[in-house]
Parts: structure tokens; C-alpha cells; sequence
């Protein structure tokens, strides 16, 4: 699962091994970077997204890496769990299906994927996010030295033939980070076979008109709920080095329908009386009264 640092509302998420030194991380230190809110285009926010996954990914790892587990398939910060959930259909159903999974992060949720006999294979922007995955995978016996498949790829531009997969999912992956999600939800569709779920998880909508905290004070109201001008940090020079987009539930229900899905379901997690984890804005608090994740379940006719 993927997700957006604290420093906004926004998603979760994924060493090949220890760090090989091939991967860029450039000069830019991300504490210095400036918020605004600006326009950012699709290379513009891909390019950046990717950068700032590759620079972030230890820390992300090792602050949130114990909720996600391994091995485990979380939707969201509230902790609702595949397993339970049965989202993606009855986890004995998923034995022998091709499965996608974007934003894929370390593949937690591939891997908890293959453990039910699914084919995974996990995709992500990010080249330090999947060395973690590829580390994950050494450790978990039965799966081999190489695992399942993983993919370096930008999800406006999936790198496969139509109708290649039966599933399809992401654990706040891709979706948040891109101007263009329409052209994410065609791709999906495209290399679905028909019949085939899509199920995607992000930050709630309503959470971007609220102070990005975990107490009292992210219940303020801070912003319209309907402006979608994008979230970006750039750095001294200008350059945007994080951008995230926000749509309205509308948004999304019109983005799923006109790429040629049915909404099926639309899941908003309770926050349960076990989980006291703080994850950015994401708290007992703040879930207990208002929604911070939005599951939507398609499926392609």
C-alpha cells in the first residue's frame, strides 16, 4: 500500500535488496519544499511522484512497515484487511487468477495475494519502492528467489498486452498522484478481461477541505471541498518534486463510468476500536467522525 507523506492529506506505501546505488534520488531535501497549490501536468506529476517515492521509501518502510505487515493485504489506515473484507471476491475463488496490482509499494498485498494461489504481478513508478519488494520477497518461503513479477512502470501506460488480467487493484497506488486518472482507469480496463474487478483504494474526498491533523484540529474546515486545484511541493527553484490531485466523489463516479466500468461498490471503512495507530492525519479521532477512505469496486462488462 502506498501512501502520502504527513506532510498532507493523502496516501500509504514500498530495497532490490540493500541500495545498489543505481537508483536517483537527487539533491533535493523535501523538508525545505514549499507547498502551493498550482496546476501540474501528467509528466510533470509522474516525474515527481516517482522522485519523491525513490528518496522516501526507507523511511516509509520502516515507520509504517510493521501495520502493513509482509505479507498482508490493508486497504487503508484504518486497517481494514482483504482477508475480512473480501473485496476482490472469496479468497478461495483467487487461486489461479491473474492479478494486478498498481502502486504496489514493498507488494504487501501481492504477496498476501500469491499465499492465496493467485498469479500477482506488482507494479509500481517507484525503483526503491520495488527494491523493497524484491527484498520482501527473498524472506517468505515458497516464493523462490524471484518471486512474483515486478514492474517499473508509470500506470498511465501499462507495459501489457489487452486482456491480460482477471483482477485488478490498488491499496492507495497511482490514483491520488496523477492529473490524468481517466487515463489510468482506460489503461485498467484495457488489460482486463471481461468480467474482470477493479478495485482501488484513496483518501476519502471530504478530507481535502480539512487541516491535515490528527487532532481536534483536523476537523477544521480549512478549504472548499469542490476546489481541485492540485497539492504541490516544490523546491527553491520551482521544480515540483510532490503533486497530488484531488477529485469529488462525483469526480470518481464519472471517471469509472466514462472509462467503461460499473460501480459496484463503494466502500467507506469504519474506524474499529483496535486500531489506535496515528498515520499522518489519519487517528481515532478524526475516524471515528468522518470518513478517511474510499473503496471503489468495478467491475469491466
Amino acid at each position: 500500500m502506498e501512501q502520502k507523506h504527513e506532510a498532507g492529506e493523502g496516501p500509504y506505501r514500498g530495497d532490490l535488496a540493500q541500495s545498489d546505488g543505481n537508483v536517483d534520488v537527487g539533491l533535493t531535501d523535501d523538508e525545505d519544499a514549499e507547498a502551493v497549490r498550482r496546476q501540474a501536468g501528467g509528466r510533470e506529476s509522474s516525474r515527481a511522484n516517482r522522485g519523491w517515492w525513490d528518496r522516501n521509501a526507507d523511511e516509509y518502510q520502516n515507520d509504517h512497515g510493521d501495520f502493513l505487515g509482509d505479507a498482508r493485504f490493508v486497504w487503508c489506515p484504518e486497517g481494514l484487511d482483504e482477508a475480512d473484507a473480501g473485496l476482490l471476491g472469496p479468497a478461495a475463488e483467487l487461486r489461479g487468477l491473474d492479478v494486478l496490482e498498481i502502486g504496489a509499494g514493498a507488494a504487501q498485498c501481492s504477496r498476501w495475494l500469491a499465499a492465496q494461489g493467485a498469479r500477482p504481478v506488482a507494479l509500481d513508478v517507484s525503483h526503491r519502492q520495488l527494491q523493497h519488494a524484491l527484498r520482501l520477497n527473498q524472506g517468505v518461503p515458497g516464493l523462490g528467489d524471484e518471486g512474483f513479477p515486478l514492474v517499473e512502470a508509470d500506470a498511465r501506460a501499462l507495459p501489457f498486452a489487452d486482456g491480460s488480467f482477471d483482477l485488478a487493484c490498488s491499496a492507495f497506488g497511482a490514483i491520488p498522484f496523477v492529473a490524468d486518472p481517466e487515463r489510468v482507469f482506460r489503461e485498467v480496463r484495457r488489460v482486463l478481461r471481461p468480467g474482470g474487478r477493479w478495485v482501488f483504494s484513496l483518501t476519502h474526498p471530504v478530507r481535502w477541505s480539512l487541516a491535515d491533523e490528527p487532532g481536534p484540529e483536523g476537523l477544521a474546515v480549512l478549504a472548499s471541498y469542490f476546489d481541485r486545484t492540485p497539492y504541490v511541493e516544490e523546491d527553491a527553484a520551482g521544480r515540483t518534486v510532490y503533486a497530488e490531485h484531488h477529485r469529488t466523489m462525483g469526480d470518481r463516479v464519472r471517471e469509472i463510468v466514462g472509462a467503461g466500468f460499473r460501480l459496484v461498490d463503494l466502500v467507506e471503512p469504519e474506524w474499529p476500536e483496535w486500531n489506535q495507530n496515528v498515520w499522518g492525519g489519519w487517528s481515532p479521532l478524526r475516524g471515528r467522525l468522518l470518513p478517511g477512505t474510499a473503496i471503489f469496486v468495478c467491475r469491466r462488462d
